[in-house]
């Protein structure tokens, strides 16, 4: 197929090497330079403006990061789009922004698919991502080969912004994941627990998770470069109490681990990867330094 792909950061580059690596011509437009040249060096053809993509495509794929940059890209692909496109886009952005794009593309005659994904670029490069979809079911169905090539798992969830709901409500599970965690590591530490025996029980132990195990193994390095930042952290955590507030659902957990969140940032940490919420848990609990890996016991 001929395709678009506006996108080609920490999440789109290795989403867009899968739909690459499957044959397909891609045109790629992205403004930073150095993700610009991975795209094409993994095949892509780059393209100076992103009303390009469309150009002949059958799809266009979109990968940004907040609500202003959706609805920028979208004004611009529907302003370009031919007769039939599907639009498909994998950002977290809220109901909101999602429903002004829905629109739209009605207007244009444009299908458009919300197809936000959860995992991790690690699982990106691994093809093992879970896509959340909801939008024309038609489209779906077309789309639908294209969407497993970085995932098998592919959830159709309805006509309008379910997939977009969807998302959030993971990522508020990931959020409260992260918050328990460095209270219970900070716990633990205190009562004289060797940091590896901890993060050694946590892996076998009744409450181990996919996420939890992800997390796990980068502690025992203390390794917090970031996958997914505190900074972008803050961002969905704003969209999930909107969401919340706009729907009338009380979300005190959430609030709090907006506001953990928002200490590690204060206290330095925004660029790090969120659970250094391990961190603030250490720093709040007086826990000093940590020693070497061979040697950790906080």
């Amino acid at each position: 197929m001929k395709l678009g792909w506006i996108g080609a950061g920490k999440m789109g580059l290795p989403m867009l090497a899968s739909v690459l690596a499957a044959g397909h011509a891609v045109s790629v437009f992205e403004p930073q330079a150095e993700a610009r040249e991975r795209a094409r060096q993994l095949g892509a053809t780059p393209v100076a403006h992103a009303a390009d993509v469309a150009n002949g495509a059958q799809a266009v794929f979109s990968s940004l990061p907040d609500d202003a940059a959706l609805l920028a890209t979208a004004g611009i692909i529907l302003d370009a789009a031919p007769a039939g496109l599907i639009y498909v886009d994998t950002s977290t952005v809220s109901l909101q922004a999602s429903a002004t794009v829905a629109s739209a593309a009605q207007a244009a005659g444009v299908q458009y698919l919300r197809a936000p994904v959860s995992g991790t670029p690690v699982q990106a490069q691994a093809r093992a991502l879970t896509t959340m979809v909801s939008g024309p079911a038609d489209a779906y169905a077309a789309a639908r080969p294209l969407l497993a090539l970085w995932g098998e798992r592919i959830h159709y969830l309805g006509a309008g912004e379910q997939a977009r709901s969807m998302k959030l409500v993971l990522n508020l599970m990931v959020a409260a994941t992260a918050a328990m965690m460095g209270e219970a590591l900070a716990l633990g530490s205190k009562g004289g627990i060797a940091w590896q025996d901890m993060l050694d029980v946590m892996d076998t132990s009744a409450v181990a998770s996919p996420l939890l195990k992800v997390k796990t193994a980068s502690l025992r390095e203390r390794d917090f470069r970031p996958l997914f930042s505190c900074e972008q952290m803050a961002k969905d955590l704003r969209l999930i109490l909107a969401a919340g507030s706009d729907k009338n659902v009380p979300l005190p957990l959430a609030a709090l681990a907006s506001q953990l969140n928002t200490a590690s940032i204060a206290q330095g940490r925004g660029a790090l990867d969120y659970i250094a919420s391990v961190l603030t848990a250490e720093a709040t609990a007086g826990i000093g330094p940590v020693q070497s890996p061979e040697t950790m016991t906080p």
